[in-house]
């Protein structure tokens, strides 16, 4: 078994890479869909509420984005609770796959969260920071929150240098592509 790692700053098209190297070839972990997930849950967001301190509603996440903006001790929180789960998750997912030749994982936070030891092959998404920007408002996203979050990551070249590979994505569809089934080749 081969365990491929995906990781890159916000917005640099992780997601997309994740679906193109995976499809046909193995089973993906996406650790933002499992996120996404939790976030669905009721009772996680009244336990997120609980331990932040604010009252439960239905603005929730508009809550948590304002309370990150202020405050990032609040991102720091949330990520002490957050994490372990999506690493409990990340577990289940490999025991369930075990037999498969190639296991695809993508974690925008892999290097911050020191998990290079656990990938055989680890791959970092490149991309322009206003490119990467351009995306995020794309997807509704609030460009104070962008920079916080890109602050809070490390700096590309320090994450670059622990990836085996690195994918630069600031052209087409067609030649991440190209370039990421290349790379693929390599480890299949």
């Amino acid at each position: 078994m081969i365990k491929i790692g995906l990781t890159g700053s916000i917005a640099s098209g992780k997601t997309t890479a994740g679906k193109i190297i995976s499809r046909k070839r193995g089973p993906l972990f996406s650790a933002d869909k499992v996120v996404d997930k939790l976030y669905r849950k009721k009772s996680f967001k009244k336990f997120v509420a609980r331990k932040l301190k604010f009252k439960f509603n239905s603005e929730f996440k508009k809550i948590i984005k304002n309370k990150i903006l202020k405050s990032k001790e609040t991102l720091k929180k949330l990520e002490k609770i957050i994490h372990p789960i999506v690493r409990r998750e990340m577990f289940i997912f490999l025991r369930k796959n075990k037999n498969k030749k190639l296991l695809f994982f993508e974690i925008p936070l892999l290097v911050e969260s020191k998990l290079m030891n656990f990938f055989d092959v680890i791959i970092f998404i490149k991309s322009k920071k206003n490119l990467r920007l351009k995306r995020y408002k794309l997807r509704k996203g609030n460009v104070k929150l962008f920079s916080l979050l890109d602050k809070h990551q490390l700096k590309d070249t320090k994450k670059m240098k622990l990836c085996n590979h690195i994918v630069v994505n600031n052209k087409s569809l067609t030649v991440l592509k190209k370039n990421l089934l290349n790379i693929i080749k390599l480890h299949e």
